[in-house]
């Protein structure tokens, strides 16, 4: 196959689609790679890396998307990137169509492009394997970001995250025990917190109660998520269905009876967020004040530290993208069941969305 690496456009997205070493693998298998001028500069990747492995260097992005069948990338591409794909391509990334604009998705099936959604990537069980690794790593760097804007001098309350002797620490509210929710609580427990947990299901809390000693768990009712939310000073929104829209779990009521400069961080803003004030930030400016309590709200948070992201990301997601390249599409969908969830367009029709399905021609 030809698969093409295009530079992420989208601001503060340091990751690239494919690693030196990654691009090497392809190669040496008998595969094409053309990766854009600078694709992998924010993760430290230059250009004479991949030559090195054999890669070709194309110097625009109509290029690197246009002369490839298979297109790598990591976040959703804009609509101008869309024009670039070759009608019937594949298309991998960290998509998250649910909350993408229907235009996009429009422009996908006209072209009967193949969209695969790493973030939708499963095994019978459930288990999210290649976004796994980068909630992993969402979760790594929420304490640093809750103990940011609990700050005096970022508009917080002037606590310390972990507290100190004879001073208690901040109480950090997590709805959802998934990937990010576990790591999260494992990180901000060592930072000294004290963690509650909510989740609908209990055989998370089972794990949550078992591997964290300390952290309190509770099953996510409306009653519960309203008493969690009015003591928290740190909301952590961590809530998931794969290949839909975020649920709303925290309404605005809840929100405007939170304490005042509290803060939000609603990581289910990828798929439209799961708390009813929440909307779209950026690393740039990645907070706004709504009903009197602190929101980041940042799409894109494991994009800053690119390196370790892109390095995760390969570590899951090569053998999904070899089989793909080595057997074509529709064959690696059969030896491969896990990728079969997470392909949304296929020969100009929806799959796997179910926010979209009754719109399917």
């Amino acid at each position: 196959m030809d698969i093409g690496i295009p530079k992420e456009s989208r601001a503060f997205e340091y990751r690239v689609g494919l690693s030196p070493a990654g691009a090497e693998i392809l190669v040496q298998s008998g595969h094409q790679v053309f990766v854009q001028h600078e694709a992998g500069l924010g993760s430290g990747f230059h250009d004479h890396e991949y030559e090195k492995v054999g890669a070709r260097i194309v110097y625009s992005a109509e290029e690197a998307f246009g002369r490839a069948n298979f297109v790598l990338k990591i976040s959703r591409p804009l609509k101008r990137e869309i024009e670039y794909l070759t009608p019937g391509s594949i298309l991998a990334g960290l998509l998250h169509l649910p909350s993408c604009s229907q235009d996009q998705i429009d422009s996908l099936l006209e072209k009967k492009i193949t969209a695969l959604a790493y973030e939708q990537i499963a095994d019978q069980d459930g288990r999210l394997l290649v976004l796994q690794p980068f909630s992993w790593i969402c979760g790594a760097l929420l304490p640093q970001i809750a103990a940011r804007f609990l700050q005096n001098d970022c508009g917080g309350k002037g606590i310390l995250l972990g507290g100190l002797p004879g001073v208690p620490p901040a109480e950090v509210v997590i709805i959802g025990g998934g990937a990010v929710g576990f790591s999260a609580a494992k990180a901000l427990v060592g930072a000294g917190a004290h963690v509650t947990v909510l989740d609908e299901k209990i055989e998370k809390l089972e794990k949550l109660a078992e591997q964290l000693p300390g952290v309190v768990t509770m099953i996510s009712t409306k009653r519960n998520i309203e008493r969690a939310t009015a003591y928290a000073d740190v909301l952590i929104g961590a809530v998931l269905v794969s290949g839909q829209r975020a649920p709303i779990v925290v309404t605005r009521e809840m929100v405007r009876a939170m304490k005042p400069r509290s803060v939000i961080i609603d990581v289910s803003i990828d798929e439209g967020g799961c708390i009813e004030t929440s909307r779209p930030t950026t690393h740039e400016n990645p907070i706004f004040i709504e009903e009197g309590v602190i929101h980041y709200c940042v799409p894109n948070i494991p994009g800053v530290v690119g390196r370790a992201s892109s390095h995760a990301f390969l570590n899951a997601a090569l053998p999904y993208i070899l089989a793909i390249a080595n057997l074509g599409m529709v064959e690696a969908l059969r030896q491969y069941p896990a990728l079969e969830v997470a392909v949304n367009t296929f020969d100009g029709k929806i799959r796997n969305l179910a926010r979209l399905n009754s719109r399917a021609g």
